[in-house]
This record gives C-alpha cells, sequence and structure tokens, in this order.
C-alpha cells in the first residue's frame, strides 16, 4: 500500500478544518494552502473531491470558504483515504483465480486490518493530539 501526496494533502486539509471547527468563519483555500504546504490550485481539487463525498462544505461570499461539513469526531482517515483513493487495499489476487487462496487470504486480512485501523482514527482525534506527543498516532 503506498498512499499519494493527494491523500496526504486530504488529510491536512481536513485536519486544518478539524482544528477550527465550530468558528463560525470559514476558511479560505488560500489559507489552508499556506499553513498546509500545499499548491492553491491542487487544493481546490481536492476540496472538490471532499465536498462530493460530504466531507468538507463550501460557504459562498465576501466571507465564504471551507468548513467541515460534519463534527471532525464523524470524519475518519477512511473517509478521506476512501474519497481520494476507493479501495485503501487492493490486490491483484483478488480477481486472480489462480492466486493460491491461502495467499488471498493473507491480503483479505491485510485489507481488512488497514480499513479497521484507518477506521478507527478521527479528526477530533487528532485536532487534539497536536501539541501533546504523548497522544501521537503512529501506524
Amino acid at each position: 500500500m503506498k498512499l499519494s501526496v493527494k491523500s496526504d494533502y486530504a488529510a491536512r486539509a481536513v485536519l486544518s478544518l478539524a482544528r477550527h471547527h465550530g468558528r463560525e468563519r470559514a476558511r479560505r483555500v488560500e489559507e489552508i494552502a499556506r499553513e498546509n504546504g500545499i499548491p492553491p490550485n491542487y487544493l481546490v481539487q481536492i476540496l472538490i473531491e471532499l465536498k462530493s463525498a460530504h466531507i468538507v462544505k463550501s460557504i459562498r461570499g465576501k466571507a465564504g470558504g471551507y468548513q467541515l461539513a460534519r463534527p471532525p469526531a464523524d470524519i475518519t482517515i477512511a473517509d478521506v483515504l476512501h474519497c481520494i483513493h476507493g479501495a485503501l487495499f487492493d490486490s491483484p489476487a483478488f480477481k486472480d483465480q489462480q492466486c493460491p487462496p491461502e495467499l488471498r487470504e493473507v491480503w483479505l486480512r491485510l485489507r481488512r486490518s488497514v480499513e479497521e485501523e484507518a477506521a478507527k482514527i478521527n479528526f477530533q482525534q487528532l485536532a487534539e493530539s497536536a501539541g501533546d506527543p504523548a497522544r501521537m498516532f503512529y501506524i
């Protein structure tokens, strides 16, 4: 399993919005991009995908920008990765009838493990763990 830069940027953007959740003012693309080292034009594309998955919402107007569409406790790393990539762990062996069943079972076990761990980590936890090394997640 190899994650792309796009998935990293998407997680950074959602974490940035999670840290500002509950505030009335929406975050502008330029703010999110600057604080996370993301090219603004690329971030817009990512935010559009996150919006279509109901992870973020856009606010129009002079004070417009982006906010989370749901509370950060209801958004997991799995949600963001599924939005960007679809399946978190995939193997050609799942469709290959010549793959030995015992090997296919290993790939399925790995996929379940990755899915389960990614679903356990929500953005509320991540936002709260900022600045507290004892609460950091190590995978």
